[in-house]
């Protein structure tokens, strides 16, 4: 089984949202979670609770801190060196939590940190954490450090974001909504505009998020047998739909590994076929790209046009369609986020020779590389050699 992970931000996604809707979904992980938030809170912190309530006619999960007295309330009038990002950070380290629960509860931690310091011009060491000041939100942040860590490789998409609308009222005055953390954290990610107000996703909401997707936004799930479903809700009621943060778990089929990578394309009309071929030979050589297929199609004014289409990891796609721009005469160029279905493959050698290995569904297959064959004058005698080696 290969988990993947969809969420839909129906009401917004929140730290409690995330963990709610998760342990909605994987009953069996609320001891742990709850375990690792127990050891990271101090004793008057007040206790987790999981209870079980209704959102506009659905049923939902809501987590919640309950007892005790947040830790912020009566330092008003100076930081609090207990949230500070460095203070913080060693709380998390010096737990004795759950494998792998510290690790990803700190990273979430570090991009709000990181988000924080951009906004504010401030040193990583010296971000003081507003909105993480009460105890109820770093213990989302350890409470999903732990999920995360549980579910081992699990791959995770997300449904546009809603944008919220209006202003929130912070530690440093009142902002536009999404806070500027958020923004910061989520640019690249799709949001939408559903006509709902006020703030629909919050910056430990939007940590959790960059961090299980990998900083590589992916609007939909791949496919698969549908496996279990949560709803975590938040604490405010929509006009006109539950505030829930939804999860649905997919058993991914076997056999082959699904990643996106971007497309790249451009036609072009006025080029010698030796100004194509250089400019090919040097895309091909870029770090990121992955593949170039050049077509001949037919363009406007019934010209005959060569097809120029890139694959390249996301990561590297500003650069070489900058690239592209430099090489070619294009003006503008096509980009498109496509997913792939990839076979595990290995390189290996066989009778001495280059081969490559492909994991098949039903089988494994393996070819000699095409330089090894090189050395045959005619077709027949290229296949009869690879045919006796394999």
């Amino acid at each position: 089984m290969r988990l993947h992970l969809h969420l839909d931000p129906l009401g917004g996604i929140a730290g409690d949202m995330f963990v709610a809707a998760m342990l909605d979904a994987f009953p069996d992980l609320t001891d742990r979670v709850l375990a690792d938030v127990a050891a990271v809170l101090p004793r008057d912190a007040g206790t987790a609770r999981l209870e079980r309530g209704m959102s506009r006619g659905m049923s939902v999960l809501r987590f919640g801190l309950h007892g005790g007295h947040a830790h912020d309330h009566h330092h008003h009038h100076h930081h609090d060196h207990a949230t500070t990002y460095a203070a913080l950070r060693d709380r998390i380290g010096a737990a004795p939590l759950s494998e792998g629960s510290a690790h990803h509860a700190c990273a979430i931690l570090h991009l709000i940190a990181l988000a924080e310091a951009a906004a504010h011009d401030l040193p990583l060491e010296k971000v003081h954490f507003h909105e993480l000041a009460d105890w109820d939100s770093l213990m989302d942040v350890v409470a999903a450090g732990s999920i995360v860590a549980a579910l081992g490789d699990a791959t995770w998409s997300c449904a546009p974001l809603p944008l919220g609308r209006g202003t929130i009222r912070t530690a440093h005055g009142i902002l536009p909504v999404p806070a500027p953390a958020t923004a910061r954290i989520l640019q690249g990610y799709d949001w939408i505009d559903d006509g709902i107000g006020g703030e629909r996703v919050t910056p430990t909401g939007a940590a959790i998020l960059a961090h299980v997707t990998g900083g590589r936004p992916a609007p939909t799930p791949p496919g698969g047998r549908m496996g279990a479903t949560g709803m975590g809700a938040g604490t405010r009621d929509l006009s006109d739909r539950p505030n829930v943060l939804r999860v649905t778990a997919f058993d991914i089929a076997q056999g082959a590994d699904r990643d996106r990578v971007v497309q790249l394309a451009c036609d072009l009309d006025d080029m010698t076929g030796e100004e194509i071929g250089a400019a090919t030979d040097r895309l091909r050589d870029m770090p990121g790209v992955l593949d170039l297929t050049l077509l001949n199609a037919q363009g406007k004014k019934s010209r005959p046009v060569t097809r120029m289409e890139l694959l390249c990891d996301p990561a590297r796609a500003e650069a070489v369609a900058a690239r592209m721009f430099d090489l070619t005469s294009t003006i503008g160029i096509r980009r498109t986020e496509v997913a792939r279905l990839v076979l595990p493959r290995c390189s290996t050698t066989v009778a001495g020779m280059p081969a490559k290995t492909v994991g098949r569904p039903g089988s494994t297959t393996t070819k000699i590389e095409d330089e090894a064959l090189r050395a045959h004058e005619t077709l027949a005698s290229r296949r009869a050699a690879a045919k006796n080696i394999v």
